[in-house]
């Protein structure tokens, strides 16, 4: 393994998408919802560790789920759990995780990943993240790990490239992000054959990755004066504490990947699906029935259900349902939630959480 290579895994991400099972106090990335026994985090964690040095990984999260990571990783070395004090999006975050980077050891080279992801054939996934992480070594660029779309699906960002097409195998120069078109507009994208899905993986060296925060985040940046002394001494929590003060709330995707010049697009070795909602962890859910309902529960009586999502926390409870057709059937110790599978009615639902009375609820 090459010492020079690091993985920042992102999590710190609240992940209401999925509640009732994610609460404010345990948001996605702690679940576990596959039938595999392991959290998002923890398939996260071990999928880079079969080829990053342990000591080269890098968590970043919240104050509030610093004890969860310990829990979920106790492996993971003390000074590598990067823990902001308050969340403020993936700009704030990566720049946080750059200087950290840049004061350890500033040939560095890296992966930034999310942790809601499944990821089938690991071998190409490794085979894709080394030679990404080869590239960006070789080249002063910022790199986007795309993946070939099987399908228009407007619940996908889109990487649009320039002089190459989905059928590519290196390294092709990034045109344009779109975050999440209408489905006529998805299938435009695939049609064309010069789009991938944004998977959300991007790979850089930390010096380049520093060079475009510098240029084009610089209200973010200029919080972090100071750093080469600060990080890694014992006055870094006082120091993170007031940059992230007064951090404005941007994503790196919009603030920054958007509007950078040297952006390439890696093509994805392997199967790739984001679990950020409902309707798309059914998608690759690995238990269906003939009709295309996916159950997890202790006991069930399931007639006349199609293509629904049927989760039970309650051992012993029968889930009996009957006439069903893509729904979303959630059963927790406090919430029965019973809702379309559709992204759009299920958020629309659910944001009368906000309304007084439901707060022990979020």
């Amino acid at each position: 393994m090459n010492s020079n290579q690091y993985c920042i895994i992102l999590a710190g991400g609240s992940g209401t998408r999925f509640w009732p099972l994610s609460r404010t106090e345990s948001p996605k990335q702690f679940l576990e919802i596959m039938g595999t026994g392991k959290t998002f985090i923890r398939n996260t964690y071990e999928r880079f560790a079969k080829f990053i040095l342990p000591e080269n990984i890098i968590v970043v999260t919240t104050a509030r789920y610093r004890e969860k990571i310990i829990q979920q990783l106790p492996e993971l070395l003390p000074e590598n759990l990067l823990v902001e004090p308050y969340g403020r999006n993936t700009a704030p975050c990566i720049a946080y995780a750059t200087y950290t980077l840049l004061k350890r050891n500033p040939d560095a080279v890296t992966v930034v990943s999310p942790t809601d992801q499944v990821i089938e054939n690991e071998d190409g996934f490794r085979e894709t993240m080394l030679g990404a992480l080869d590239y960006a070594r070789q080249n002063k660029v910022l790199v986007a790990v795309g993946v070939r779309p099987s399908r228009p699906d407007s619940n996908y960002g889109y990487i649009q490239v320039t002089g190459g097409s989905c059928n590519g195998t290196g390294p092709m120069k990034v045109k344009t992000f779109t975050e999440k078109p209408d489905k006529t507009l998805a299938k435009v994208f695939v049609d064309s054959g010069e789009f991938f899905w944004n998977s959300g993986i991007f790979v850089w060296s930390a010096e380049a990755i520093r060079e475009n925060l510098e240029k084009y985040l610089p209200e973010i940046t200029r919080l972090f004066k100071g750093w080469e002394t600060a990080i890694g001494s014992c006055a870094e929590g006082e120091f993170i504490e007031r940059a992230y003060t007064d951090c404005i709330n941007k994503s790196l995707d919009y603030a920054l990947m958007e509007k950078a010049e040297d952006v390439w697009l890696y093509p994805a070795g392997f199967r790739w699906t984001d679990i950020g909602a409902w309707d798309s962890l059914h998608e690759i859910f690995p238990y269906k029935d003939p009709q295309g309902n996916a159950v997890l529960a202790d006991k069930s009586l399931i007639s006349d259900d199609k293509g629904s999502l049927i989760i039970s926390q309650n051992k012993g409870k029968l889930m009996a349902i009957k006439g069903l057709e893509d729904f979303i059937v959630i059963d927790t110790t406090d919430v029965l939630l019973i809702c379309p599978k559709d992204e759009k009615k299920f958020k629309d639902f659910v944001s009368g959480l906000g309304m007084p009375g439901y707060e022990n609820y979020k």
